[in-house]
């Protein structure tokens, strides 16, 4: 298999992790294809450079929230855009009451500063203290903190 194909692999074997992190940190389906499509971008200029050390899919998540982090940078220097696709997909099992509980929690998690953001979206993905650590750069006593108290900012502002 060429090296090509085992990238595009890997990309398809993950794509939940980006598309994860480009929903969280974009607000229109225009920006999250752009910015999906940087991700990849630099998945695939790391890709020569990743030795294993650590899991596939931390490297991944390191990438992905670096390059979103850099991209919300960015488009704050460029100023605001307002997307007009509010497009509705019709699915199976389709649940309007939870579809509108994610809709709700994801409107509160984008308030959050950029680092909060990728810390809860990595928390509710199942990430050990420890390897949320390890892709944000921060420790893991501070993400348990931090942890706590973005969850306490949530309950408070959902509530209200």
């Amino acid at each position: 298999m060429s090296k090509e194909e085992k990238f595009i692999q890997l990309i398809k074997e993950n794509e939940g992790i980006i598309y994860k992190i480009t929903r969280i940190y974009t607000n229109n389906e225009s920006d999250l294809k752009d910015l999906y499509q940087e991700v990849v971008y630099q998945l695939w200029k790391g890709y020569d450079g990743f030795r294993g050390e650590a899991k596939v899919s931390t490297w991944m998540y390191r990438i992905s929230l670096n390059t979103a982090l850099f991209h919300t940078k960015q488009s704050k220097k460029n100023g605001h855009r307002v997307g007009l696709d509010k497009i509705v997909l019709i699915q199976e099992n389709y649940d309007p009451v939870l579809e509108e509980r994610l809709a709700i929690m994801y409107q509160h998690i984008k308030a959050l500063n950029d680092l909060e953001k990728g810390i809860i979206l990595l928390f509710l993905e199942g990430k050990k203290h420890e390897e949320i650590a390890e892709i944000t750069g921060i420790t893991a006593t501070n993400v348990g903190t931090r942890i706590g108290r973005i969850k306490q900012k949530l309950k408070e502002t959902i509530k209200s």
